[in-house]
């Protein structure tokens, strides 16, 4: 399936929004296609807008509706390994917001209002310029949308790092054109649009997350007020065995609110791919033997399995919590442990635990050399360590059959572990990348044999992944094309996204 050309409607659009803003040209559309993408073609869009403001976002969607021609929302287009910028339709025209940056701060509640081109380093800097004392919570991959983030259901390394958890507060453009605000917002002047969450009647924030039922032209996004103090361990595990004591031990913490965070346990390749590169250890293409595993390790003081643990807030509520964690972890067989000690007035720290934005972890998609990607795979399953050894085993073996090298960590919420994978690549490597698709689809399998869903998935799988949600015959997917055929009778806003299709598509 795919979307035409349609020459009158891009007439139309440049009209409304200024021909320079309206990109048709091949090298613009190869520009939002998904550059990880084994085929870029496949979902290659028709065109792409770069509106200035919701008006013009207002006046875009109408004239959609009136051409039928089917829009794809992006914040900044950084979602690599899941789809970047590139439409779900082949030949859908990308709507561009990365030109709508305003910033509209509370230091005294800690709260922001962005558009959705506000990167994470664009209002890191604007705080840092401003000397607000207030906190980012920042996902490994730093150079996205903030708002993009958080209505994806991205996560972070700080106390705040559920980042869809912290929205407040939406200024959304339905599929008509209409103009709507969530919450309090719904109140012309409400001083509390992004301090309390709940507003009157039904709440929608969540609607917005992940879904095709509009567009999102402002977000309230909750931030930490600099915390006086930040302690920690970054802790080293020697033996793959380790992962279920490891979450065993961290969990409860976590339940009890002790941890705040959203601690993640990685293996190995995590930290490595970001430091060396395959080439570098062996020239065998098969999975790597332990002897090169273990060679990279002691090059880099690194165990099998890795966490960072933080904790924010006052230096004396620190150093209380920091002597139960050691409590913890004692005569626990841990290989290393290093503390970590932040204190307001010192420089910086520069790292994602301490709301710094980097983009250094986008080093691994270079592990194989070429032209090197990446693709996400993102079951959640019950907290419990002898489940996630489990898991770990079962995937470990996955990636053993396809001759692909294991790249994986579990976050830890407060009650949930999500098993976020990589599938590191070589677009240059034909043999590997014939692989790709035939282990993503095993490793969907394999989670939906134990009722394990995907979080969030590549464009390529959410029809896939959609249809694993199978209770009572797929009712939550019924249930979401009865409201996008309410909303969005033409079909004109993001249509597959999250396996959602409007009626006029469905097939």
């Amino acid at each position: 399936m795919s979307a035409r050309f349609n020459p009158a409607a891009f007439r139309a659009f440049a009209a409304a929004i200024g021909q320079e803003w309206v990109m048709t040209g091949d090298d613009d559309r190869l520009a939002f296609a998904d550059h990880f993408a084994a085929d870029e073609n496949k979902h290659l869009p028709s065109g792409a807008l770069s509106p200035a403001s919701a008006e013009e976002v207002r006046e875009i969607v109408r004239i959609a509706n009136r051409y039928k021609v089917p829009l794809w929302p992006i914040s900044r287009g950084k979602n690599f390994g899941y789809g970047g910028a590139a439409p779900v339709l082949k030949g859908a025209v990308v709507l561009d917001l990365s030109r709508m940056k305003q910033i509209e701060v509370d230091r005294e509640n800690g709260t922001v209002l962005v558009e959705p081109g506000v990167g994470f380093f664009d209002l890191y800097d604007y705080l840092q310029a401003n000397k607000i004392p207030l906190w980012l919570s920042v996902p490994g991959n730093s150079w996205g949308s903030v708002a993009g983030n958080a209505l994806d259901r991205g996560v972070g390394y700080t106390s705040y790092g559920d980042h869809a958890s912290r929205i407040c507060g939406l200024e959304v453009v339905l599929p008509d054109g209409d103009l709507v605000r969530t919450g309090m917002g719904a109140m012309q002047g409400s001083p509390t649009w992004n301090l309390y969450r709940n507003g009157f009647g039904p709440g929608w924030d969540a609607m917005f997350c992940q879904s095709n039922f509009g567009i999102v032209t402002k977000l309230g996004l909750w931030l930490m007020p600099e915390p006086e103090a930040v302690a920690g361990y970054d802790y080293e595990f020697d033996k793959p065995d380790d992962l279920g004591w490891a979450i065993d031990t961290i969990m409860p913490l976590r339940r009890e609110g002790l941890i705040q965070q959203s601690p993640s346990i990685g293996n190995w390749l995590r930290s490595a791919a970001v430091m060396t590169t395959r080439e570098q250890w062996t020239s065998d293409k098969g999975p790597l033997d332990e002897k090169v595993v273990t060679a990279i390790r002691e090059r880099f003081k690194i165990g099998w399995w890795s966490v960072q643990i933080r904790f924010y807030g006052h230096l004396d509520v620190v150093e209380a919590s920091m002597r139960v964690l050691d409590r913890a972890f004692d005569k626990q067989p841990i290989l290393s442990k290093k503390p970590a000690l932040w204190k307001r007035g010192d420089p910086p720290e520069g790292s994602p635990v301490t709301g710094v934005p980097v983009t250094f972890p986008l080093a691994n998609a270079n592990w194989h050399g070429g032209r090197g990607g990446h693709l996400g795979y993102s079951p959640v399953l019950p907290p419990r360590g002898d489940l996630a050894m489990d898991q770990f085993k079962r995937t470990y073996a996955l990636y053993q059959k396809y001759g692909m090298d294991y790249h994986a960590s579990f976050s830890m919420s407060e009650r949930s572990l999500v098993n976020v994978n990589q599938l590191l690549y070589d677009k240059d490597d034909p043999g590997m990348m014939g692989r790709v698709d035939a282990m993503f689809r095993a490793l969907v399998a394999d989670a939906k044999s134990l009722n394990y869903g995907e979080y969030r998935t590549h464009i390529d799988y959410m029809d896939l992944v959609a249809g694993t949600y199978d209770f009572n015959d797929r009712a939550l997917l019924r249930l979401n094309q009865r409201v996008k055929d309410a909303l969005d009778p033409n079909g004109v806003v993001a249509p597959g996204k999250s396996g959602i299709w409007p009626k006029v598509m469905r097939s």
